[in-house]
């Protein structure tokens, strides 16, 4: 290195010394470009070089992450491409939820929800989850603005962001009060991924759960196990399940792919779901995805209160022979 100074222009020193020291350099960006996706118009692409997320603001969804060139880990509902929900409140009261994949955030308690809107039946607040978003490029960030919901009284601010340099996505989630009584909300993200070799989480050492976690559904995935601190379990194409859990982290690994979701736990939070700040959903067939969802502690929020929660994806290509080393490697 001292040699490497000597001899170069200060200009090729500089370059030369954060080679060697490893120091970023300023050319390390992230790029964001509007375009068209499977249909939806005005669509954003998020990209370091490495990595690239996909936003469509017309459902209010971050619909892929994945290297770049090479096919995404997040499941999208392909017979849905470039489709909009009916915003209409009488429409929306009498239809059904659409499912069209990504990731996406609903407030918590999901209990809670037939008490605001009304309805009988299971669907997510509009806002949540049907009116498209307002979308700003912030930067190096995008940002996506909800409507207030009118039932809820309170909106959703999503920001977008890529690390510089590595293959790591932050999302943080905003619920904004707007309108309406105190109420005790939570942030719930929902990440729908293709279909797993594997999903992976580890448990806390001093759960809340007596096993480590809870059965969310009566009965649980046929292959469920926990073997050295770690919970392991498939996609069940036949039934669907669900589990609860008291942890920070979540992994999912397929063919080529692994990702780590990570979503700190507030200590003394008090948490829906009988205490539950992670949870794994698996569908049935026909639509072979899973959810690797996260929740923030439940916060009594009043016009003008906020309450955020923060989710860190981190993408991999597999390294390993066996699901079970790839996971363990990756939760070191």
């Amino acid at each position: 290195m001292k040699s490497c100074l000597i001899q170069c222009s200060p200009l090729a020193s500089l370059v030369c010394l954060a080679t060697l020291l490893h120091v970023p350099m300023a050319s390390a960006k992230v790029t964001i470009t509007r375009t068209n996706y499977h249909g939806w118009p005005n669509c954003y692409v998020l990209s370091n070089g490495k990595v690239e997320a996909v936003v469509v603001p017309a459902i209010s969804r971050v619909m892929q992450f994945g290297f770049v060139g090479e096919e995404g880990v997040f499941w999208e509902n392909r017979a849905l491409d470039g489709r909009e929900v009916n915003g209409d409140l009488l429409v929306w009261a009498q239809k059904e939820w659409v499912n069209f994949g990504g990731d996406k955030a609903w407030p918590a308690p999901e209990g809670d929800w037939s008490a605001f809107t009304g309805r009988k039946g299971w669907r997510p607040p509009i806002a949540f989850d049907g009116w498209p978003a307002d979308a700003q490029i912030k930067g190096q960030s995008l940002v996506l603005t909800t409507p207030n919901d009118p039932f809820v009284g309170t909106r959703a601010v999503r920001k977008v962001e890529l690390h510089p340099r590595d293959p790591v996505m932050t999302i943080t989630t905003t619920f904004e009060r707007v309108e309406g009584a105190p109420a005790a909300l939570g942030v719930w993200v929902i990440t729908q991924l293709k279909e797993p070799l594997g999903v992976f989480a580890p448990l806390t050492k001093q759960s809340v759960f007596t096993n480590g976690f809870m059965l969310l559904q009566q009965q649980p995935p046929p292959d469920l196990k926990v073997e050295d601190g770690v919970l392991s379990l498939t996609r069940n194409p036949k039934s669907p399940h669900k589990i609860g859990l008291d942890g920070d982290t979540l992994v999912w690994i397929g063919e080529k792919h692994a990702l780590r979701i990570d979503s700190p736990r507030v200590k003394k939070g008090i948490y829906p779901d009988g205490g539950s700040s992670t949870e794994i959903y698996t569908s049935p067939d026909p639509l072979p995805y899973v959810e690797l969802e996260t929740l923030g502690p439940l916060k009594m929020l009043k016009p003008g209160d906020t309450t955020e929660r923060k989710n860190i994806y981190t993408l991999r290509r597999r390294a390993k022979p066996s699901i079970e080393a790839e996971a363990r490697d990756i939760l070191r």
